[in-house]
Formats: structure tokens, sequence, C-alpha cells
């Protein structure tokens, strides 16, 4: 389970307004190994963690380029996995290492979706020249990829903006703190957008997600209904926080668990221009 919110404006009126707020959580077993987010690729130029579980080295949930590549992906919840199909994770790092825009990328993917197991595809060309262009597929929803409009997005395990409860709820906690965005300082305003990704209240009922999870066992689900989610051995491991303001200034904040301990973390902030 993971969710992502995300606010996006390539042109806001404000030189003070960020262009791009995504806040996300990934959720994962404590012991699938991992790297933490540093720079990588042919010439240092990407910017995420790093899958390493055998068999599915150098996948990644999330990743930006210093050229305004950005992905993000989500699993869609579903009964049965097919241990066949192809990992995930390789569908945002080939997007952020590819010449392909966007929505040629999505496009492509959604001709080999069935590939793989259900996911959520978030790709995004941010360019301070050209204006940002954010676009979406998921291969469990409609066949062809769509741009986004500027707006306020959620994403979780079911199709973008499916009304799961946790979902809702962790959105509008995402838009109070975005209210915020141009009167704190920077530091205060993640700190505030982590408080949003660290909320532990599970938002039951949920006949969303139970139905779309009717094959989980009833107890399970209940610990999957929080925006942080939190059960032994499996749950939120890694916070990530996505500024970009109207200049092009990328801040790149990463918390992370350490050592399988849900009380130990460190956090980790980089910051870039876009040469985009």
């Amino acid at each position: 389970m993971c969710i992502i919110f995300f606010k996006f404006d390539p042109r806001p009126v404000s030189k003070n307004a960020y262009r791009l707020i995504l806040a996300a959580n990934r959720d994962e077993f404590y012991h699938r190994p991992s790297k933490l987010a540093d720079f990588w690729g042919n010439n240092n130029e990407i910017l995420s963690g790093l899958d390493m579980e055998e068999g599915k080295e150098g996948g990644t949930w999330l990743g930006i380029s210093t050229g305004g590549k950005l992905g993000a992906l989500t699993n869609y919840l579903q009964p049965r996995l097919d241990q066949d199909t192809r990992g995930r994770g390789e569908l945002v790092t080939n997007f952020l290492t590819t010449d392909m825009d966007s929505l040629s990328y999505l496009k492509k993917v959604s001709q080999e979706g069935h590939l793989y197991n259900g996911f959520n595809l978030i790709a995004a060309d941010l360019s301070t020249a050209k204006g940002d262009v954010i676009c979406y597929y998921g291969n469990r929803g409609e066949p062809e990829p769509i741009t986004l409009m500027p707006g306020t997005y959620g994403l979780s395990n079911a199709l973008l903006e499916t009304p799961w409860r946790k979902l809702c709820f962790g959105k509008q906690l995402f838009l109070e703190a975005v209210e915020q965005s141009q009167v704190l300082p920077k530091d205060a305003f993640v700190a505030q957008l982590l408080d949003v990704l660290n909320n532990e209240e599970a938002q039951l009922p949920d006949p969303a997600i139970e139905d779309q999870g009717q094959e989980y066992i009833q107890p399970l689900l209940n610990k999957y209904a929080a925006v942080c989610v939190r059960c032994p051995g499996y749950g939120t491991r890694t916070n990530t926080i996505i500024l970009v303001d109207a200049n092009g200034q990328v801040t790149f904040t990463e918390r992370s668990m350490l050592d399988k301990d849900p009380s130990c973390w460190e956090t980790n902030t980089y910051e870039f221009m876009l040469q985009s």
C-alpha cells in the first residue's frame, strides 16, 4: 500500500508559490532491501531510492531527474498477484532514463500493461521554460493515459482519485497544509507535510476498500485504512516530499525507516535547479 498527494500549478500567480507540491508514502515489508534516495544514472542526474529485491533490483517507486522528469508508482490492490509478471518498479526507472515525453511514454506503457500486476503510474515533464505536464495511466482503468489539468490529486491503491476514506481524509489534511505553503518557512512547511504522511488514524469503515480487497481478511484491511500504515513487519517505511518553486528550484526530502525499526528514522534533503 502506498499513497501520494500532489498539487501542481505550472504558472503560479505568486512568485512565492510552488509549481509542484508532492507528498508520498511508500508502504512495504520492512525486510525488503532497498537503498535510500541518492543521485544515480550516467551523469548522476536522477534522484530516487532504489529497490534491491532480488530479481527487481534498480526499480523505484518515486524519482525525479535534474532534466525535469518525475515518475511515481503505486500498486493496485488486487486479490492475487501473478508471480510471473515483470517488476513494476522498472516503469518509473525506465521513464527517468528515457528521452520520451511523459504522454508518449505512458502510451507505450499502456500497450504493455498486461505484462504487470495492477499499477498506477504518474509521469511528469517539469519545464520552467515550456510549462509542466503531468500525465497518468493505470492498467486497471481506462485504456489510454490522460494529461492532468492543474489541481490537487490523491492516489492510493485504487485508480486516481478513487474516494477511499483514507485518501479523502489525507487529501483534506494535505490541502490544509498547502494553504500554509506561502506563509511558512520551507522547513516548517515540509514538517507539516510529513505530519500529514504520518497520520495513523484509521478511516473505518470503508466499503470501497473492503469491496476491492474482498479476498483479504478484514483485520488486515483495517490496518491499511490509515494514511500511515503500521503493521507487524509491514507498513510505511519512507516519506517523501518534493517541492518545485516558480524558478525551478527542487527540494527533495526523504524520511526513511532504519534497521526495520518503526522508531528509528533518518531524514535527508537534496536541493537542485531544474535544467529544463
